[in-house]
């Protein structure tokens, strides 16, 4: 039981936080009041910008080709492929509509993308630089595509003034909160990354944890309103599946597309398709939990698809990167 725990807790603190939302809502509460959670994610892209190896990261410059296409897929066809099924999937459940787009929006994952390609056999510096253009660029396109997928679909799903995203206040959101830290703690990399390298199991736990308690934060400020759904979250799931399922084949066509090897076309499909959830919750509850408070399930619905599916995604390549 201990070995199960050990292995798996991060799916079993996911079910227990949920548990918790619902049995102290008021906690979330305080979480919020505080700005605790933005603390904690600030103090993630330090550690991220800690971690970063800067110089294999920049080897990886020359392959523009790849710059170009993770960019285009992460931030642009994935969300507009997103609106399209969610709106025709969920109907007149305009949370989850809004909550598929939020989180699709969001760029690539910092840990766990890295980690599914090691364990794929994948190039890892390719990896890490697909992470780092992503979250860059996603700083001026989540406000920019937003406001262009909600203008286009706003008559059609009733937003009226949520379609009106403030550009300004979304990009200083998410440059103080995740662009400030991340550089900050790529110009102390060098004098610190010597002391800091015996902790690098501890950050990734303390990473997966924030994840937990914007998990947390996200179903208390939902409780309220979170039965109404019902059944919906069966489908909600479902959805996500198929969703993860299409975007892991849109990347790896486009990565045979551009002529990839396999440990690359591994990195790119991998990392390419997963999203993460702490900036989707940054844009969430600074921008749309009032008007849409479910739309932050669809975003943890996801990254739980995306971890599941991902570790036999990387199975598979590792297969196959074994046989050339």
């Amino acid at each position: 039981m201990l070995a199960f725990l050990k292995k798996h807790w991060f799916f079993v603190g996911m079910v227990v936080v949920s548990a918790l939302a619902f049995v102290v809502p008021g906690l979330g509460v305080v979480v919020k009041e505080y700005n605790i959670l933005s603390y904690a994610i600030f103090l993630t892209f330090l550690i991220t910008g800690l971690s970063l190896d800067t110089r294999s990261i920049l080897e990886q410059i020359r392959n523009v080709r790849v710059l170009m296409a993770s960019l285009l897929s992460a931030l642009v066809l994935i969300p507009i492929l997103t609106a399209l099924l969610a709106s025709l999937f969920f109907g007149n459940n305009v949370d989850f509509i809004v909550g598929s787009i939020i989180i699709a929006v969001a760029p690539v994952t910092v840990a766990s993308g890295t980690v599914m390609t090691a364990m794929a056999l994948g190039n890892v510096p390719l990896s890490l630089f697909i992470c780092v253009l992503c979250n860059f660029f996603s700083l001026l396109t989540i406000p920019l595509v937003l406001n262009g997928i909600l203008g286009v679909m706003g008559d059609m799903l009733h937003l009226g003034e949520a379609v009106s995203l403030p550009v300004g206040n979304i990009l200083l959101t998410l440059s103080t909160i995740v662009l400030l830290p991340t550089v900050l703690g790529q110009v102390v990399r060098p004098w610190l990354k010597e002391r800091i390298a015996p902790y690098k199991k501890a950050f990734s736990v303390f990473s997966q944890s924030v994840v937990l308690l914007i998990i947390f934060n996200a179903v208390s400020s939902s409780v309220g309103v979170v039965g109404t759904v019902g059944l919906g979250f069966i489908g909600l799931f479902g959805f996500m599946i198929l969703l993860h399922t299409l975007i892991l084949a849109l990347n790896f066509a486009i990565s045979r597309g551009i002529r990839l090897d396999m440990p690359s076309t591994a990195a790119f499909t991998i990392h390419t398709s997963q999203k993460t959830l702490t900036i989707s919750y940054l844009v969430w509850a600074g921008f749309f939990a009032t008007s849409f408070p479910l739309a932050m399930v669809p975003g943890i619905a996801y990254h739980v698809v995306q971890m599941v599916m991902d570790v036999f995604v990387a199975d598979w390549f590792r297969k196959r990167v074994k046989r050339q």
